[in-house]
């Protein structure tokens, strides 16, 4: 059987019942060969290494052109 509410449910039990249920932050940390931020377990933007080994050539705007 389905659900069938014998009340309506207030604004807030509604959303007191979905508080919890949020987007979590990006977690960020300096990258150990550049010094910028970037996002934990990803290769970063701005010189394109990971774990400390060059992993992608980063293009910038003015190569680009």
């Amino acid at each position: 059987m389905g659900a069938c509410p014998k009340n309506k449910v207030s604004k807030l039990r509604g959303r007191t019942r979905r508080a919890h249920i949020k987007v979590a932050p990006v977690s960020l940390r300096e990258c150990p060969s550049c010094h910028k931020l970037m996002q934990a377990h990803r290769v970063c933007a701005t010189c394109g290494n990971y774990k400390g080994v060059h992993i992608v050539d980063i293009k910038s705007k003015e190569e680009e052109k």
